[in-house]
């Protein structure tokens, strides 16, 4: 039985056994893409998810067209960022599980999620954990959890984090946190200072020196 591989032969496309690069259009595809998300995550952050798609468009160099042969709609493109901001948040935590101090670790991870949670006029907290799934990205909330429970179960078995506190009370904490302080009257009290009343309590008791 003769096997066909066409004109090109076997291995790669010239026969050489060498792996053919990517069509520059293709190459171009994905650099278009990069730029149209790291566009939308200055927009989003300065004029919130309602932010209009256009400027977002212009500020990666590219039409609309483009844009929308990408992102068909809003949701695909704050799905987009939120993916981006995710992956920011889960790398993060990866680098804190090496710290020398677990509890100073997991509290560090907690504001930086509560910074991110609070960013782009209130789109963090909402897309970050509670709308995940109805963004397109159902595995994000559980990638919050996971890069959470690292940290946490470090901190009750290195530190000195209570037993009882589960990952899921304590994201939800911080989650409630910046969705009560984030938007209107900027007036209120200071997240960070929400947050480590929290955390003495996660603790045990205030320590010197912790951020806020």
């Amino acid at each position: 039985m003769t096997t066909e591989y066409g004109t090109g032969g076997v291995g790669g496309i010239d026969g050489s056994g060498a792996t053919p690069a990517a069509p520059p259009r293709r190459l171009d595809a994905r650099l278009n893409r990069e730029r149209l998300v790291a566009a939308a995550r200055e927009v989003f952050a300065e004029a919130g998810p309602g932010a209009s798609l256009n400027e977002i468009a212009r500020r990666a160099g590219v039409g609309p067209g483009t844009l929308y042969r990408h992102f068909p709609g809003r949701t695909d493109l704050l799905t987009a960022v939120l993916r981006d901001r995710i992956e920011t948040l889960c790398a993060r935590a990866e680098r804190l599980l090496g710290a020398r101090d677990a509890d100073g670790a997991l509290r560090q991870w907690l504001h930086d999620f509560l910074d991110h949670a609070r960013t782009n006029q209130g789109m963090g907290s909402a897309l970050l954990v509670e709308t995940a799934s109805a963004a397109g990205d159902p595995d994000c909330r559980r990638r919050i959890l996971d890069a959470a429970s690292g940290l946490l179960d470090r901190a009750r078995r290195d530190g000195t984090a209570r037993a009882d506190v589960t990952v899921d009370e304590l994201v939800h904490l911080v989650v409630g946190i910046a969705l009560s302080t984030t938007g209107g009257e900027r007036t209120g009290p200071e997240p960070h200072r929400l947050l480590e009343l929290v955390l003495d309590a996660v603790f045990g008791g205030p320590r010197p020196g912790s951020p806020g």
